[in-house]
């Protein structure tokens, strides 16, 4: 049973019906919400339901969601039908550094791709079955694009993606091993939106691209319901849900950070949380067209070409920028700037210091914890999550220029001396 009603635009407020709309506002182009009868939700659902469910595969929060698998797809034990409660641990020794109450690591570079992006595409892939679509195509800078083609494996589903000049060979390995047909745009990942749209448009695909299709947003919403139930499994309440008090989110399109916001607000709406966190975003400095908008107090974005290496938050212009805007404001959250240096930095200390190794765009979310905590934007009595989003095995370049280098021996006596 659904309870979607429809899509509101995020631009001029108007909601289309699900049957009338496929990508953005025909009116404007603004990016479209999923809207819920949650009055009805709340009448009807009951979230001990959800929490005594044994399968927990995102699948698992179905009522919640505008689509879901077709059978038999749903009963197979692929990625596509199993991905999800990634896990939440403490990070003990950040905490004690930082004198931090309670820091939580939200490792979702466990999922199937390695990627949080799987969430996004699991739900197009859902909803493109409904529909009848065979070839989804997607413009990506790795991860969505290693997402789509992994779990687009093993079905009948065809992925077609476009990637910018200059992707990470690790990204491109995993898109081209799935089987998945791989166009190197020349130019940026914004000369890559437009050669996937305008290819969508001409053969008919489903376009899976971030922000176009409102469905990526309700897929990475998931990962806000895991966190308020895996919390509440370490402190129970009466709704088996709990919420931080803060998450911290790498930002680059946008709709990692407004997916968070739409799982948490969901879980308010219907009761089952009693508050929203506050939203911390973190951009990449040489990546800097959000931080501006957020700094100005727009809603606008300049075009600026990114020169990042942390290509998963290497956008020149965010595609989902409106809505991770409302989300960091609406919670009082803020927008935090972090330099390439700085990501390096935090990709070593993540793996030395809570044996996670990530990609620099995930390495952001410590860079913002420790200047959050050092500007009173997080205090230290409050509760943490740092989400993470990729895997350090997809950027092995960077890698290396963060790690200590290896010493060559010939000798014992060479070891005892470099020991000293």
């Amino acid at each position: 049973m659904s309870y979607l009603v429809g899509f509101r635009c995020s631009l001029c407020g108007e909601v289309f019906s699900p049957e009338a709309i496929m990508y953005t506002c025909p009116r404007d182009g603004g990016n479209l919400d999923a809207v819920y009868d949650y009055a009805r939700m709340q009448r009807e659902l009951d979230p001990r339901w959800i929490a005594h469910d044994t399968n927990r595969a995102i699948w698992h929060y179905a009522p919640l969601l505008p689509t879901t698998l077709p059978e038999p797809i749903a009963a197979l034990p692929t990625p596509l039908s199993t991905l999800g409660w990634t896990p939440l641990y403490r990070a003990q020794r950040i905490e004690q550094r930082l004198g931090m109450r309670a820091v939580w690591i939200k490792d979702d570079t466990r999922l199937p791709s390695n990627s949080f992006k799987d969430r996004a595409s699991a739900l197009v892939i859902a909803q493109a079955m409904k529909i009848g679509l065979h070839t989804i195509a997607v413009a990506s800078t790795g991860n969505a694009a290693s997402a789509l083609a992994t779990l687009c494996a093993g079905t009948p589903l065809r992925a077609v993606v476009f990637v910018p000049q200059g992707t990470p060979e690790a990204k491109l390995a995993g898109i081209l091993i799935h089987g998945a047909r791989v166009f190197i745009v020349e130019g940026s990942y914004t000369e890559a939106v437009e050669m996937a749209t305008a290819a969508c448009a001409r053969f008919g695909w489903y376009n899976r691209s971030t922000g176009f299709n409102p469905y990526t947003r309700e897929g990475k919403k998931t990962a806000a319901y895991e966190i308020a139930e895996q919390l509440a499994l370490h402190a129970p309440t009466s709704t088996r849900f709990r919420a931080p008090d803060v998450v911290v989110v790498p930002v680059g399109d946008g709709n990692i950070i407004s997916g968070l916001h739409k799982g948490f607000r969901d879980l308010h709406a219907l009761g089952w949380i009693e508050r929203i966190p506050r939203l911390i975003g973190v951009t990449a400095a040489l990546a800097p067209s959000l931080y501006r908008a957020w700094r100005s107090g727009r809603e606008d974005f300049d075009t600026i070409p990114s020169q990042t290496i942390a290509s998963g938050i290497s956008v020149d212009r965010p595609c989902d920028g409106v809505m991770a805007l409302r989300a960091v404001r609406e919670t009082g959250g803020v927008f935090i700037e972090a330099s390439d240096e700085a990501m390096l930095q935090a990709m070593r200390t993540l793996a030395v210091e809570a044996g996670v190794f990530v990609e620099p765009a995930c390495a952001a979310t410590l860079v913002g914890l420790e200047e959050g905590a050092r500007q009173g934007w997080i205090q230290r009595d409050e509760e943490v999550v740092l989400q993470l989003t990729g895997s350090g095995f997809k950027d092995v370049r960077s890698a290396l220029r963060a790690a200590d280098q290896p010493i060559p021996v010939r000798t014992v006596d060479e070891v005892a001396r470099a020991l000293t």
